[in-house]
């Protein structure tokens, strides 16, 4: 017997479903890179940009070499997505974004064409830092965060390595470099001007999204843990009585199962490929993170009840977390990195940073406050 065909409705929703996914976890695509993403994003542009749109109050750009979507900016309460070099992940710090944002200045600079030096790039932004009371100079760590900007807007796209590298001129300063130019690109890194103020706390205080609903999906879709505690009150209303719809339309729309608990809503994706951070994924840090979680669970015994500055949660005094970490590097001082076997401080930093950034833990003056969605990654740990 012949199977039937698979509709031409189902298979366009799969596809649109799955390139909707391609720019939730890269919001620049571009033909250079990922040209079959692009490609896919490109035949459903129409009811994609629709669907970001309503669903979620993002715009999309779509030209015909790349695909842009520009995201609302993250709430306070979300935790930190820092940008990373890519040859070894290293996060963006204050400096970083910093020469990152001169950087992106210098190349809209009047006069600059569609390529450029690197020599006159990096001229270009020692000057605009100096108007700026901002220094910086020829040093190696100085040009280090040049080449990590400059490395960043390679691996989006908005520059190409024409001629001579960007890495061999921060190694040797006389080296020269021929930087291409997407300039269309270029103007969509940050495609709204941020607001004129000293505290940065106001960037992220612009006037709220008045449709409740969308509010919300965009927090579950980005910041998949969600209390019910920091919810405004018609988006707790909208969690309460539209559990279903939502649930819908996150599948449907993003591949995403939602899990509603007491104290919140889990938003995950069962494939695995719209997160960041790959969890529990490979590496020492995320291992070490995983099994902490269940040392921990196991010792402390929370009940159902266990709350921890109202919110719920079980709080692992600092000491106990130590004591675990050294058990746990001892166990696997084969395995794991070995630069956790002599410091138990990088150790701690490592995993914390971890259980943090997916929202399973928080770090409180005087403890690690573990939330109950880390249940789920509980390991199942065969000992031989």
């Amino acid at each position: 017997m012949i199977a039937p065909a698979v509709s031409t409705l189902t298979q366009d929703a799969v596809g649109r479903r799955q390139a909707a996914r391609y720019l939730l976890a890269e919001p620049i695509l571009t033909a250079t890179r990922r040209p079959d993403q692009l490609a896919l994003v490109r035949r459903h542009a129409t009811a994609l940009r629709s669907m970001f749109s309503q669903q979620l109050g993002y715009t999309l750009v779509v030209e015909s070499g790349f695909a842009r979507l520009v995201k609302a900016p993250p709430g306070s309460e979300a935790p930190l997505r820092p940008g990373t070099r890519e040859s070894d992940g290293t996060a963006f710090g204050p400096a970083g974004y910093a020469i990152l944002a001169l950087v992106c200045a210098g190349l809209l600079a009047p006069g600059i064409g569609d390529q450029i030096l690197i020599s006159g790039l990096v001229a270009q932004v020692r000057a605009d830092a100096a108007e700026q009371g901002i220094t910086v100079s020829d040093n190696l760590a100085d040009r280090r965060q040049l080449v990590m900007a400059i490395g960043l807007l390679i691996s989006w796209g908005v520059l190409t390595e024409t001629d001579g590298s960007v890495t061999g001129w921060g190694e040797r300063r006389e080296e020269e470099a021929l930087l291409s130019i997407h300039r269309p690109l270029l103007a969509l890194v940050v495609p709204h001007a941020l607001p004129r103020t000293d505290d940065p706390a106001d960037i992220w205080n612009q006037p709220a999204d008045d449709q409740p609903r969308r509010r919300l999906r965009r927090r579950l879709v980005e910041n998949p843990a969600v209390f019910r505690s920091e919810l405004p009150e018609d988006e707790r209303d909208v969690l309460s009585r539209e559990r279903t719809e939502l649930a819908r339309q996150l599948a449907e729309n993003f591949g995403l199962t939602l899990e509603v608990r007491a104290e919140g809503a889990l938003a995950y994706d069962p494939a695995g490929e719209l997160s960041d951070i790959d969890f529990p994924g490979t590496g020492s840090a995320k291992q070490a993170a995983l099994l902490l979680l269940d040392e921990l669970i196991i010792r402390l015994e929370p009940g159902p009840d266990s709350m921890v500055n109202d919110r719920p949660g079980l709080l692992a005094p600092w000491s106990t977390v130590d004591a675990v970490l050294s058990e746990l590097a001892v166990r696997h001082a084969k395995t794991w990195r070995f630069a956790y076997a002599g410091d138990p401080e990088l150790l701690r930093r490592d995993v914390v940073g971890v259980l943090v950034s997916l929202r399973l833990a928080s770090s409180e003056e005087t403890g690690l406050v573990v939330f109950p969605f880390a249940a789920r990654f509980r390991p199942r740990v065969i000992r031989r």
